[in-house]
């Protein structure tokens, strides 16, 4: 197996080392970190190199698992865990997580899936622990770039459903999920990271 037989994304590869240099101040020292949308395996395998102590789980929907695995072998990280199957629309993994991370995910979703994906984040989350969630958005409604704006033309040209969100529609599901946003960091190419807290819900403090 070499290089050549790897999935591989330009786009995670110029924006892996700036996602982390925000990432590295928000995630814990220690733990295991759950990554949605995993794709080509970049962005974990980089993240796991930089922090030996934090543990990876990295998931992603069936057919994107074989050249996410064949990375990961090739890999060899003692910090990164076997890759799963996860459609966040499906049933979600029996185990908690002290942080998780997805990047370019939330707008290539539909919005019930997105929707879906802040309910099983939630579900899996320690008190406490983050949601980071990385890619372009819109705020007050409005695109933040010109390029913005054309990609999401394209998005909806290609699937009705998908298309950039605005930063306020995530914060309401967010609310209903008990977790709320923190912290917007705004990153190259006109994308950003947004960081959420899950708080104790009223039966987790009965």
């Amino acid at each position: 197996m070499n290089c050549a037989d790897l999935p591989f994304s330009p786009a995670c590869e110029r924006n892996k080392q700036p996602i982390w240099e925000t990432l590295c101040h928000v995630l814990p020292q220690s733990g295991t970190v759950l990554e949605i949308g995993s794709c080509s395996g970049q962005h974990v395998v980089y993240f796991a190199s930089q922090r030996l102590e934090l543990r990876w789980q990295p998931s992603d929907r069936p057919e994107y698992l074989p050249g996410l695995k064949r990375r990961l072998q090739l890999a060899k990280m003692d910090n990164i865990d076997t890759a799963i199957e996860l459609d966040v629309l499906e049933q979600w993994p029996a185990r908690v997580f002290d942080a998780v991370y997805s990047a370019n995910t939330a707008h290539i979703m539909s919005w019930a899936a997105v929707g879906s994906m802040f309910r099983g984040v939630s579900q899996c989350l320690v008190s406490g622990g983050a949601f980071c969630l990385y890619g372009p958005f819109n705020e007050k409604g409005d695109y933040t770039a010109p390029s913005n704006a054309a990609f999401d033309a394209q998005l909806r040209r290609e699937n009705p459903q998908m298309g950039l969100r605005d930063i306020e529609a995530l914060e309401l599901l967010a609310l209903d999920q008990h977790m709320v946003r923190m912290r917007q960091f705004r990153l190259p190419a006109n994308n950003q990271l947004l960081v959420f807290i899950k708080h104790a819900s009223e039966s987790e403090t009965l």
